[in-house]
């Protein structure tokens, strides 16, 4: 015994003084750890400022039971219950009950609120008992952010999100996601936590160890008023062909800024959703909307001219075995080839690039690649997922074959994705200049520009201004001439200029085969001011399938609402009058829009009109207490707000 004793004193002499060290480190990890807390993400906002996605904070509270001394938690205990009640409308009686069992349990995580808001937050921890903080009171406060896309469903692909799954692996997707890591993210803070029993984890302290830095804001080229447009048009469109799938982008002309972008697909019950960015990502056979490409440089290298006399023979011609038709039953007979442009004609169009560069079939191929066409968009880190054009050179014997000029003259054998398409569209209606399209437009802190985006040019003269000019009137006379394939689509008080497509998907399999329809072009044709391509999946072919009929109206849809569905004004000659106190009360109200976002100004002062126009273009709900001047307000100044959150102003 008296060695089982020896033993046992020097086993404790050794842990005590050699191994003490190890062990206390070892109690200090499985007791207290370093928790990483996230920085709020920034926000992402349209052209004009309005909120496409932002982060709302949210908020656990909880109670540490034990740390308020016995006569202290005595004497708050009913004021905070009464406090709880009011808050909760449930009885002050039953907050008793559970804070005195959770006291008699050694409970000291009881959850008194769960994902509140940050205005509930700073209300309850002003509660009595609670205001004396983490070391008196027992607060213990947890904040969450949780995502929120205040457009709901509309562009929710395109502008993005990250996500990250139980393996820790990271989805990033559109602008969100690809700008998160260098602009949104912000720099995460870090504060102490200790292990309380049964996996629980309480701060150490109601502040943290180092405060997380806000993510900068992202302000994208979006306009909301185009993109809503955009995307009720191609989903009504999409309804009523019940296609599969479809997309729209609507691009500015000069600056190449992205004003919509719409991708919707069907999911199995029929419901249409932001299934896949279509526009950046899918590249497919773009069928006749590639003749533009063609025809333009065949032009430019002066091997035809618009007036050239072409024979369609019966609308059908043989390369190879393999049978080029024409959508009309015995062909458009002998047609000029600005003819053939206007009506599609398939056999009209290859008859000319066959003639000219079957010998030289690489001439072509190098025009088109002068062109940019065999290039990606070189898309910034703004939109991932960019499909790879695709135009088969000669020299690639594994692509070329003896058919592969013929096809790829009326839009087969080639790929692009309907970005890439619009690109080179818009360079026409831009006069030649192809532009790179732009999601972003800055990033900025607050009202400090951090990083600015400009205009970025891809190639400033894809050809000549001769060719541009012969090109666009042809794009015209599609839609305005009886005879061209757009002309369903004419109106005398509104101009428009684009090229139908109708394209077979799938053709190898005559059990799969479907189309593609498509319509890409600018307006007004004079001077255009957007150039918008829409492209349609697999529509029912019960109901239709060529490019002018499904995907042409979503086109002028979108067109007449940005341009011609706007009230009739009356000028009325103004006054050389001044008020001085509407001045002062204007400079008031302009400094305090132009200088908060998502944070609550001071409105007290203000004219209450002014003060309800201001917050309610943030987002806020105003409930007005008076008529008058703004006297106080019910949410402070500098305080955080989320969408749909009540001011109270009282007058």
């Amino acid at each position: 015994m008296f060695v089982f004793v020896l033993a046992v004193v020097f086993k404790l002499f050794v842990i005590q003084f050699v191994q003490g060290e190890k062990y206390r480190d070892l109690a200090e990890k499985r007791t207290v750890k370093n928790v990483e807390i996230p920085a709020n993400r920034g926000n992402v906002y349209s052209a004009d400022g309005s909120l496409l996605a932002t982060s709302i904070p949210k908020y656990d509270i909880r109670f540490d039971a034990l740390t308020p001394s016995a006569r202290t938690f005595e004497k708050y205990l009913i004021p905070l219950c009464d406090s709880l009640a009011k808050y909760s409308g449930k009885p002050s009686a039953l907050y008793q009950n559970s804070l005195r069992k959770a006291r008699a349990n050694k409970n000291r995580y009881y959850l008194i609120a769960r994902n509140i808001s940050y205005s509930n937050y700073i209300r309850i921890r002003n509660f009595p008992m609670l205001n004396l903080g983490a070391y008196k009171g027992g607060l213990i406060v947890e904040q969450t952010t949780r995502r929120e896309h205040p457009m709901g469903a509309i562009a929710h692909r395109s502008i993005g999100y990250e996500k990250v799954d139980s393996d820790g692996n990271v989805t990033r997707a559109g602008i969100d996601g690809a700008y998160g890591e260098e602009y949104l993210s912000g720099v995460n803070g870090h504060r102490l936590k200790q292990k309380i029993g049964n996996g629980q984890w309480k701060p150490i302290a109601d502040y943290n160890e180092v405060e997380p830095q806000d993510g900068y804001d992202v302000y994208t080229t979006i306009d909301v008023n185009i993109q809503d447009i955009a995307h009720h048009a191609l989903l009504e469109q999409l309804e009523k062909y019940k296609a599969d799938h479809g997309c729209v982008v609507v691009m500015e002309t000069k600056t190449g800024e992205v004003k919509a972008i719409a991708n919707l697909g069907r999911n199995p019950e029929g419901y249409y959703y932001e299934r896949r960015n279509y526009a950046v990502w899918e590249s497919h056979e773009p069928g006749s909307t590639f003749k533009l490409m063609a025809v333009t440089a065949a032009l430019e290298d002066k091997v035809i001219d618009t007036s050239d006399v072409v024979d369609t023979q019966n609308g059908v011609l043989s390369f190879y075995g393999k049978k080029v038709r024409d959508s009309k039953r015995g062909g458009y007979g002998k047609i000029s080839i600005a003819k053939a442009f206007e009506v599609s004609s398939n056999t009209g169009i290859v008859s000319a690039i066959d003639k000219h560069y079957r010998k030289n079939p690489k001439k072509f191929v190098e025009h088109l690649y002068s062109m940019n066409l065999n290039q990606k968009l070189g898309l910034p880190i703004s939109i991932s997922g960019e499909g790879e054009p695709v135009i088969p050179h000669p020299d690639d014997k594994n692509r070329w074959s003896g058919i592969a000029l013929q096809w790829m003259a009326y839009g087969y054998g080639v790929s692009f994705t309907p970005l890439q398409t619009l690109t080179f569209y818009n360079a026409i209606a831009n006069g030649g200049e192809m532009v790179r399209p732009q999601f972003l437009k800055e990033v900025r802190e607050f009202d400090k520009t951090i990083v600015p985006f400009k205009k970025e040019v891809i190639n400033p003269q894809i050809c000549s201004e001769e060719t541009v000019a012969k090109v666009t009137q042809l794009l015209k006379n599609v839609v305005e001439k009886r005879h061209g394939t757009g002309h369903g689509l004419y109106s005398p008080n509104f101009s428009m200029a684009g090229k139908t497509g109708t394209c077979q998907k799938d053709y190898r399999n005559k059990e799969k085969l479907n189309y593609i329809s498509s319509f890409a072009g600018f307006f007004p044709a004079e001077n255009p001011k957007y150039s918008c391509i829409v492209v349609i999946h697999e529509p029912d072919k019960s109901v239709g399938y060529y490019g002018a009929d499904v995907s042409g109206p979503v086109f002028k849809k979108i067109a007449q609402k940005i341009f011609t569905d706007t009230p009739l004004i009356d000028e009325v000659e103004q006054l050389e009058f001044a008020d001085a106190k509407a001045e002062k009360d204007f400079e008031t109200y302009y400094e305090v829009a132009k200088t908060y976002k998502t944070i609550m100004p001071n409105v007290v002062g203000m004219p209450v009109m002014d003060a309800m126009a201001l917050l309610e273009n943030m987002g806020l709900k105003v409930k007005v207490d008076g008529v008058g001047d703004v006297r106080k307000q019910s949410i402070d100044k500098g305080v955080k707000i989320a969408p749909n959150q009540t001011v109270v102003l009282n007058i």
